[in-house]
């Protein structure tokens, strides 16, 4: 039995700051403001953009990734359009941005997603600082894969109407459908920090910021144009299946410090029957006492390392689990399961001690890169050997990691990367964000 896809569209750029973000997030509320069901999708490894979408649109958001996920799961994946009347999926870095050497069914750039969902791509382009010559670079995208549906160009960062009547002559020459001019403004853009955005539970304001990106797109883009031009591939499978969950009850940690979790993996989980049961560790409060596992995901608990070190229930919550029954955490969470977290200041926090890791920000080294890791002691929902795939990005340093190593990891062209994970007891931790069981 099949499903049919609604139709959708892949915003993208030919680089990362041109301000795609801020035209996916006004494009998604411009049209649930009109009516329709918007299904948001981005094209992947990024954990926070997704909460962003689903402020913006109502309905949460699902990373999609050709190099960490097979053919199966993507479909599974596209599976959680169902009901919507169009999808609008965001893309990451450059259209054809991606590893080296491909992954489960290709290379992880935005490019693949679109082509393999049919969704035709509009490029949002700065032109600040040219003019017909931006002409050149989109007619370049747009015949770099002439296989790659193309519905057209948003141009930001318009100086003037004389700008906009120049750059407009360049793109008519090539023949390319111009469905948006966005005049400068140097106040859409959203909060930044060393990862990238700010998380959405932070922005300070962040419904007034999309209502504000929805009235700019709808002033300055045509809305119908948009919608004529999503398109998608006619079909897909109904039967493929998210990833299950690793436990019946998972104590799931979610506040500002811990909240970097794909989308994909909660729906699995509950999909399968699992309860997910959210604490807050910076609120101080424990996991469910009768919950079979406690994750702990990545985020940011190098910003909230004192208060996670002074939460006294919460640790022995922790502790206390953990004496009978398997404890898991990614990145931000396996640091905080360690020995101790340095902060940026040189400060040394008292973390759970489950772990010997001993993480430091005081001297940061950029980690970014999709890992391949053989686990070579089983973890939550994994046997020893299986293989998973994942994504690692953080700023810390490993001062100690004296605990048995928890996999064999590899970066995307197969070189060993250092970030190996940990296991002790029932304590397990990796550097990596899982997204799914390898199949190759």
């Amino acid at each position: 039995m099949a499903m049919i896809n609604p139709p959708g569209l892949l915003i993208s750029a030919p680089s990362s700051g041109t301000g795609k973000t801020t035209v996916m997030l006004g494009l998604l509320r411009a049209l649930a403001e009109d009516g329709l069901a918007v299904q948001p999708f981005k094209s992947g490894p990024d954990y926070i953009d997704p909460a962003f979408h689903r402020a913006a649109a109502g309905r949460a958001s699902f990373n999609m990734d050709s190099w960490a996920m097979s053919a199966p799961l993507l479909d599974a994946v596209a599976t959680q359009a169902q009901g919507a009347d169009i999808v609008i999926a965001e893309g990451s870095m450059g259209l054809f941005d991606g590893v080296a050497k491909p992954g489960e069914i290709g290379h992880g750039s935005s490019a693949e997603t679109a082509l393999r969902m049919g969704w035709p791509v509009v490029l949002v382009l700065d032109v600040g600082g040219q003019a017909q010559s931006a002409a050149a670079t989109a007619l370049g995208f747009r015949t770099y894969n002439p296989d790659l549906p193309f519905a057209g160009v948003i141009l930001n960062r318009v100086a003037s109407p004389r700008h906009e009547r120049l750059t407009r002559l360049g793109m008519d020459k090539a023949g390319l459908p111009v469905l948006g001019v966005l005049p400068r403004r140097g106040d859409l853009t959203l909060p930044e920090r060393h990862l990238g955005l700010i998380q959405a539970v932070e922005h300070p304001d962040l419904e007034n910021a999309i209502a504000g990106y929805a009235a700019f797109l709808r002033e300055h883009v045509d809305l119908a144009a948009i919608r004529a031009a999503a398109s998608s591939r006619p079909d897909g499978p109904s039967s493929a299946a998210l990833p299950r969950p690793p436990a019946q009850r998972i104590a799931l940690a979610q506040d500002a410090a811990f909240s970097f979790t794909y989308p994909h993996l909660l729906e699995g989980w509950r999909a399968a029957g699992a309860e997910i049961l959210p604490f807050s560790p910076l609120a101080d409060e424990p996991p469910a006492p009768d919950a079979d596992l406690v994750w702990l995901p990545g985020g940011y608990p190098e910003l909230h390392a004192g208060q996670i070190a002074a939460a006294n229930r919460f640790l022995h919550g922790l502790r206390s689990h953990a004496e009978s029954r398997p404890v898991h955490g990614e990145c931000g969470g396996y640091m905080a399961l360690g020995e101790a977290l340095i902060d940026k200041d040189g400060n040394r926090h008292r973390m759970a001690g489950l772990l010997g890791l001993v993480t430091s920000y005081e001297k940061r080294r950029f980690h970014l890169g999709y890992r391949k890791a053989t686990l070579t002691a089983a973890m939550p929902g994994f046997a020893a050997g299986s293989t998973l795939r994942g994504h690692e990005f953080h700023y810390s340093t490993i001062l100690d990691q004296p605990d048995t190593p928890l996999a064999d990891v590899r970066d995307a062209e197969g070189a060993t990367v250092a970030e190996t994970g940990s296991t002790l007891g029932n304590v397990t931790g990796t550097f990596f964000h899982l997204i799914a069981e390898a199949t190759v």
